[in-house]
């Protein structure tokens, strides 16, 4: 669950990261072939580190083929809206749970200033520019408080989050995020603060927490 977060929160790093402990599944794999489309450069070091450099980026567009493979495809709205301003990605794929809305993405996506659309399933996301915001999240969503905080990280001013989710990986995509130059107080209670930044500069290496779902299944 982290690393389906932290990998695309990556694109934010304007240099190189190394994150260590990745796990070897099939949605990193893919989440690396979305990287890679973009104009990242992602290179193994061993079965379970990579390295990222994100400092090519230049495509805002997640294609259909490799979105359509995973849930946390949305990710991608986030990191590319807080790169480059702007956005689009196909609604998310992945595992069938039944229905689980992203409604709450689009109003952090929409506070922060953004627009936001949906034309033929492609979620598009644009904006001028992004200034911090006081944000309530109508219901406890993981994804909508990841997505909205990875927003703002270069947000103009300060983001309140309330209401937000308190799981481990949204702490440890806090810890990513703030050992590459981000500024983020209170990931872990229901009230995070961002105070945004001109750029993530990166050149850290960050180890992923184990998850405790899957600890939880064993």
């Amino acid at each position: 669950n982290a690393a389906v977060a932290i990998i695309p929160s990556a694109l934010l790093v304007e240099g190189k990261c190394t994150i260590e402990n990745v796990p070897d599944i099939d949605d990193v794999k893919t989440l690396i072939d979305i990287l890679r489309e973009l104009g990242a450069k992602v290179d193994y070091i061993n079965r379970n580190t990579i390295t990222i450099d994100s400092s090519s980026i230049t495509s805002y567009k997640a294609s259909y083929e490799m979105v359509n493979r995973l849930r946390g495809s949305y990710y991608f709205l986030g990191a590319l809206l807080g790169r480059l301003n702007r956005a689009e990605v196909s609604m998310p794929g992945g595992c069938d749970f039944g229905q689980r809305p992203i409604d709450q993405h689009y109003k952090g996506f929409e506070a922060l200033g953004a627009s936001v659309i949906t034309e033929h399933g492609i979620i598009k996301v644009k904006t001028d520019k992004l200034v911090g915001a006081h944000i309530y999240m109508d219901v406890v969503s993981v994804g909508a408080t990841i997505n909205t905080m990875i927003t703002a990280v270069k947000a103009e001013g300060t983001t309140v989050i309330e209401n937000a989710a308190k799981e481990p990986h949204i702490v440890d995509v806090a810890n990513f995020l703030n050992a590459m130059g981000a500024n983020i107080k209170g990931a872990g209670t229901d009230v995070i603060r961002v105070k945004g930044v001109d750029k993530l500069v990166g050149n850290a290496t960050y180890s992923l927490i184990p998850d405790q779902i899957e600890a939880g299944t064993y």
